[in-house]
């Protein structure tokens, strides 16, 4: 048979077309020997043998109908393979590399055909240039194309990285808390590249301490963020402190200051392994970075992606987000230690929260006199009570300075301390007022050269104010009387009660509170005035107040409707009207209120205190007569079951039914009849046994040889808290159950 060099070349095509599975293998072999980067992604990208196959076969294809090699076309995958291949960050020289060992072997096999069909060595030698070219041709077109792809996806990647980098230059540092720039660090990584982030800060960096950089490591958890909801990982939780174990990637990244790759093995080992934290069970690679700022290393971050390895290009990435976010931290830090430095002392003298309740909710404000004054002894407390109400109080030590601040933390300590034992407003005062005359006898004048006082410096109680509010060197501290011995002081303490929607209130020499109705009409409450406290001998009266629900009980100090251009029935009149505008929080309501009396300096102390009540209805209350026979008390224990299961906590039926044994048990042995049980269900489960009896029940240890004496013991085991309060006629015995309450160790009882 005659061949011409085109013929022949096409001849050959057809005959290794018959063997083309093998030809494949070959050139997938020859891949995967000289190649492997490109099954480096193979399990996230698809296996690269078919885009292999796919060449072979359209080359052979166009060889065999003698086309051109621009008019061979190419595999339709191709060009994304080349994408796939920029946005993993796998060199371009290994795309390039694997063209041309694929243009090998297939020339191999054509050329080893060319002699099995003709003896003619000159027309070997032309069909030899023929298919050389062709495959040439072919071979500089697809990659030609593929480069053109791989560096258009890799632009478009370098872009988007610049873009990444820009936009977590805007994202992360938006406040000057370290626990918020964390977290955002961490959700920008999960929202951009990364599955699973942690951001460990060193513990001696959170506490102002400059420790050297050596094992052991304690770390606290700054920041996790997952992809997963819920993965279970609660091996180093928010906020823990833990001791980064030596030599790994987090110890060595803290200790060099460099960052590092790492890739989970197929069997399931790492190369390095991770370090504590990086949650490696699973993952397939994790990037490790140090968070340094101003030539300090303050923590590390780890990015872990469960598919797929990161590349160099995506730790260049992690360390530019990292370093931003490092200042950002830093600058949180920097201003947390700074503000914590100047609100120490404050903090110390004053409340600055308080406890849960559901009786009422609080919004409070305290603002300092202006700067010839300096901080005071005004204050406020919210303090809850048995029964699921609450104490609201607010009071002033008459004068300013160290001594007037000190006073009010004693003063306040007395009140919470007073209000524990459960006294009516009325006489909880009168025990006050003696704590002020205790003081005053305690108090000793300072003794001070030419009998000049000594100018006190002031405190800046909240962070707006003046750093420059303290008086000068040389000013009297005309506030600070009551150090030579005289201590006064008025305070209104008020008890709200959820269940009957009851408020009684009694003052010492203390403005009357505000009541704004819940339709909106405001009223100075008319309360019995009662002497300031100090005087001592005198009475105090309390008042009663049925408060619909929602209704608004305004306490504050006389610094807010005092001031020298108005009197006090102004000031009074000005706090109504604001009262009555509609307000969208009572956040909102104190700023307005307080916008509207004060000048920008204020010359005296203004503490402010507004509650907003809240009821407990009948669904969240239960009680029963008890009659005065031990039979009763079976039938009070399944009440109390069933009442119990009605309200969703069968769980805490036993305890509740041996808590209820022994406090009606007592009431019928050692009270007087008529005897009610009572449940409230609030944040706990309040039993209480109300009875006529004056008694006070104590708690003893009982002896070997003693029947009985163990109830109450039993009681304070069971209970999270128990006690008793006294009424005008009887007492309340009341013990409050949690569910997360543990079962006492019955040798104890």
């Amino acid at each position: 048979m005659d061949f011409t060099a085109d013929s022949l070349v096409s001849r050959a095509a057809r005959e290794l077309s018959l063997r083309a599975d093998q030809l494949i293998q070959d050139v997938e072999r020859a891949l995967r020997r000289d190649v492997p980067e490109m099954w480096a992604h193979a399990d996230v990208d698809g296996d690269p043998a078919e885009n292999v196959a796919e060449h072979v076969l359209a080359a052979l294809d166009g060889l065999k109908r003698g086309i051109e090699p621009d008019r061979i076309e190419s595999p339709s995958a191709d060009l994304e393979r080349a994408r796939r291949l920029a946005r993993h960050g796998t060199p371009l020289s290994v795309m390039l590399r694997a063209f041309r060992i694929g243009q090998g072997v297939v020339l191999d096999g054509m050329l080893s055909e060319l002699p099995r069909l003709t003896g003619d060595a000159a027309l070997v030698s032309a069909a030899a240039r023929k298919l050389i070219a062709t495959m040439t041709g072919y071979v500089d077109l697809a990659s030609e194309y593929g480069v053109a792809a791989y560096q258009e996806e890799r632009d478009r990647r370098l872009q988007g990285r610049l873009s990444m980098v820009n936009e977590a230059s805007m994202r992360i540092g938006t406040t000057l808390d370290i626990a918020r720039t964390t977290q955002e660090l961490a959700d920008f990584a999960i929202a951009h590249f990364a599955d699973l982030v942690t951001v460990d800060l060193l513990d001696s960096v959170l506490r102002g301490q400059d420790t050297p950089m050596e094992p052991p490591l304690a770390l606290r958890r700054a920041a996790r963020r997952s992809v997963v909801d819920g993965d279970g990982d609660t091996t180093i939780r928010p906020q823990q402190l833990f001791i980064c174990a030596d030599d790994t990637p987090s110890a060595r990244a803290l200790i060099t200051g460099r960052p590092s790759r790492h890739h989970l093995d197929t069997d399931g080992s790492a190369a390095p392994a991770p370090g504590p934290g990086a949650d490696g069970d699973g993952n397939h690679s994790t990037i490790v970075v140090p968070l340094r700022a101003r030539d300090s290393t303050l923590g590390v971050a780890q990015f872990v992606r469960h598919r797929g390895l990161y590349d160099d290009e995506d730790l260049l990435l992690a360390q530019e987000i990292a370093a931003r976010a490092a200042v950002a931290v830093d600058n949180a830090r920097r201003y947390t230690h700074a503000r914590a430095a100047a609100l120490t002392l404050q903090r110390s003298l004053l409340p600055h929260d308080t406890a849960e309740q559901s009786a009422v909710d609080v919004a409070f404000r305290y603002l300092p006199a202006g700067a010839q004054a300096g901080v005071g002894g005004d204050w406020y407390d919210v303090i809850p009570l048995s029964g699921a109400r609450v104490a609201l109080v607010v009071g002033d030590v008459v004068g300013h300075g160290i001594h007037a601040a000190a006073t009010m933390g004693r003063l306040r300590t007395a009140v919470r301390t007073l209000a524990d034992v459960d006294l009516p407003p009325d006489e909880l005062l009168t025990h006050l007022d003696d704590v002020v005359l205790r003081l005053s006898a305690e108090a000793v004048p300072d003794a001070e050269p030419d009998g000049e006082a000594v100018p006190d410096a002031g405190l800046n109680a909240v962070p707006d104010a003046d750093l420059d509010a303290a008086p000068d060197k040389g000013t009297d501290a005309a506030g600070d009387s009551e150090s030579a011995g005289d201590i006064g002081a008025t305070c209104l303490y008020a008890v709200y009660d959820p269940v009957t929607r009851q408020c009684t209130l009694a003052r010492a020499g203390h403005p009357p509170p505000a009541l704004v109705a819940p339709d909106g009409t405001v009223e100075i409450l008319d309360l019995p005035p009662g002497p300031p406290l100090g005087l001592g001998g005198l009475p105090f009266e309390a008042a009663e107040f049925d408060l619909p629900e929602g209704s608004l009980l305004a306490l504050y100090t006389d610094g807010l409707i005092e001031a020298r251009d108005r009197d006090i029935e102004t000031g009074l009149a000005l706090l109504r009207r604001t009262l009555a505008q509609p307000a969208p929080s009572l956040e909102h309501t104190c700023d307005s209120v307080l916008e509207a009396l004060l000048p920008p300096r204020p010359d005296d102390d203004v503490a402010l205190l507004i509650a907003r009540t809240r009821t407990l209805g009948d669904r969240q209350v239960a009680d029963w007569d008890v009659e005065a026979d031990p039979s009763a008390v079976s039938r009070a224990r399944s009440n109390v079951t069933r009442q119990l299961s009605s309200w969703g906590l069968e769980e805490l039926a036993f305890t509740a039914e041996l808590v209820v044994s022994e406090l009606v048990t007592n009431a019928i042995r050692y009270g007087r009849p008529p005897i009610r049980l009572r449940l409230i269900h609030d944040r706990a489960v309040m039993c209480e046994v109300s009875d006529t009896s004056s008694t006070t029940p104590h708690l003893r240890r009982a002896a070997v040889s003693d029947e009985g004496g163990r109830g109450l013991l039993l009681v304070a085991q069971l209970a999270e808290r128990w006690g008793t309060r006294h009424a005008r006629q009887g007492k309340t015995v009341w013990a409050e159950l949690s569910e997360s309450a543990e079962f006492p160790v019955w040798d104890s009882v």
